[in-house]
């Protein structure tokens, strides 16, 4: 036997090692990123990965106007020109949040919260009057405008008073872990749902996914990372062409209409419907009205956006590799997203604006936190919204497709937020308690919303007064933001003088990020470009 030396027999085989012992350290960055936040990749990949940015935003761009639009009274003309707007607009403000707002590679479209409001304005009394159906969509689209220029107001104080760098102070990673878990699970009726809607192409396109970024890697070696780094871009493209051989071959030429709707690669109508060249500007749907009551469920769902975000941010911070975001920054990011709805609003998307989960996700699948990338992702938004017609292509692809890269991507939002309990005492009961309970709420309390909702016809708070009702079903119904406060409240009011508890919550962990200038490393992550630090010195 070798290494027998020093006596004893030892019949019992060698002992373990220490290090096979010892639990995993702790990562203040996520190793193994291919390019971080401040690295670019070669210009030729960063241009693929940018327009794989640009894909997968696509959906919510497409999926939020089809629901909205036709129930304002608009056809597919007026579809694809809100479509293009809502386009152009993130692009914009894509640009704003990478040079100004956080700076982290975040992409801005659109967010299902602000979908309750707008339709609780589609629904207003005021336009039942109006029969001809594009003077309907004009002026329901008009208040909408005026809704979220009001609601633009509440991220915009919010952020750039300071008062939200208050807030995300007293997080720690306990309180942050079901926020963040929550910003990607939460979102999970938008997944295998979507995919089951046409199971026959959204199927294959879940298992296409996984098996080109999981496993073929592993199976075939190459010097650089290609099937992991654009599986998107190869598994759409091949179930898309899939997808468009059963529709020319008359697959579903018999199906019901819902059927084809979902399945049929020529059912969008976006293609016959937009223009060649339009270039979207601000007020083009005419001036915004305001109302008062639409205004306030509208900034509803603007802070429902802002706290879900907020733990958006943390999940790009983690996987671009970056430290976590200073609260000072976090609050400058609210504010420049403040900024974005102003500008949804000026322009006219029926919708408001949130950082993008789904591009969250991306950022780990293909291990590029380049910021550079989503800045090129950007630059493919402005230049598709402008050129109608070829932007429209790729916006015709089917939702079950978009479905199933949900279902990894919002998986992988919520895995990062599970990985901000490294930093907690997983032992502590007090840990125990606080993270069971505010997830468990944060799925039952909006799941009870949305039954009500769907069986009724209306939430559980059904009062004379619709702004105050939209206002409270819209707050209880979103799953990151209930997880959250529940955490964020027992977090910092429950057993705060045991000497145990700020090491147990993690707290101590992030101390040195609650400073913009404690840490050296955000200098390099999150000042501002052509030395504007000189003028506006984070906290």
């Amino acid at each position: 036997m070798a290494g027998g030396g020093g006596g004893g027999g030892g019949s019992a085989g060698a002992a373990p090692k220490q290090d096979d012992t010892q639990p995993h350290p702790v990562k203040e960055q996520l190793p193994n990123i291919s390019y971080c936040i401040t690295s670019p990749p070669p210009w030729p990949e960063a241009i693929l990965l940018g327009f794989q940015h640009y894909l997968v935003m696509l959906g919510t761009t497409v999926i939020i106007p089809t629901i909205l639009v036709p129930q304002m009274g608009g056809g597919n003309d007026e579809k694809a020109k809100v479509i293009q707007t809502f386009l152009f607009v993130a692009g914009l403000n894509t640009l704003l949040q990478t040079l100004f707002g956080t700076r982290l590679p975040a992409v801005i479209g659109g967010s299902y919260t602000f979908v309750v409001p707008t339709i609780s304005i589609i629904l207003n009394g005021r336009y039942d009057g109006i029969i001809d159906p594009h003077k309907r969509f004009l002026r329901t689209m008009r208040g909408t405008q005026g809704a979220l220029i009001v609601a633009s107001v509440v991220q915009i104080i919010i952020g750039f008073s300071g008062l939200w760098r208050v807030v995300t102070r007293l997080l720690s990673p306990l309180s942050a872990a079901p926020l963040v878990a929550l910003a990607g699970f939460g979102l999970y009726q938008l997944g295998f749902p979507g995919v089951a809607k046409c199971i026959e192409i959204g199927l294959p396109q879940l298992i296409l996914l996984v098996i080109v970024s999981q496993y073929v890697p592993h199976a075939i070696h190459l010097k650089k990372n290609i099937f992991d780094r654009f599986a998107v871009i190869f598994s759409v493209a091949i179930v898309w062409l899939y997808a468009f051989i059963l529709t020319v071959g008359g697959a579903y030429r018999h199906a019901a209409p819902k059927t084809q709707q979902h399945c049929r690669t020529d059912r969008s109508g976006l293609v016959a419907a937009s223009p060649w060249i339009r270039i979207p500007y601000p007020f083009q749907w005419g001036v915004p009205t305001f109302e008062a009551g639409e205004a306030f469920a509208m900034m509803a769902a603007s802070f429902v956006a802002l706290v879900e975000s907020t733990g958006t941010f943390i999940a790009i911070s983690r996987y671009a590799s970056a430290t976590q975001v200073p609260p000072s920054i976090l609050s400058r990011g609210v504010g420049w997203q403040g900024i974005g709805i102003l500008l949804d609003g000026m322009f006219g998307t029926a919708n408001g604006s949130t950082a993008s989960v789904e591009n969250a996700g991306l950022l780990a699948l293909t291990r590029v936190g380049s910021r550079r990338v989503v800045q090129i992702s950007a630059g493919f938004m402005i230049f598709f919204s402008v050129l109608g017609k070829f932007g429209a292509v790729f916006a015709s692809i089917p939702g079950p497709i978009i479905a199933a890269l949900y279902c990894l991507f919002f998986a992988y939002v919520g895995a990062a937020g599970l990985s901000l309990l490294q930093f907690s005492n997983l032992n502590s009961f007090r840990t125990k308690f606080i993270l069971g309970f505010s997830v468990f709420l944060g799925l039952s309390v909006p799941q009870y919303f949305k039954e009500y909702t769907s069986v009724a016809g209306y939430g559980p708070v059904h009062t004379g007064a619709r702004w105050f009702n939209d206002i409270v079903n819209v707050i209880f119904s979103s799953e990151a933001l209930v997880a959250g406060f529940v955490a964020y409240f027992l977090d910092n009011t429950l057993q705060l003088h045991e000497s145990s508890t700020r090491k147990d919550r993690g707290y101590h962990f992030w101390d040195k990020f609650r400073t913009f200038k404690k840490d050296p490393r955000s200098e390099e992550f999150y000042s501002l470009p052509f030395k504007l630090n000189r003028f506006f010195t984070p906290d």
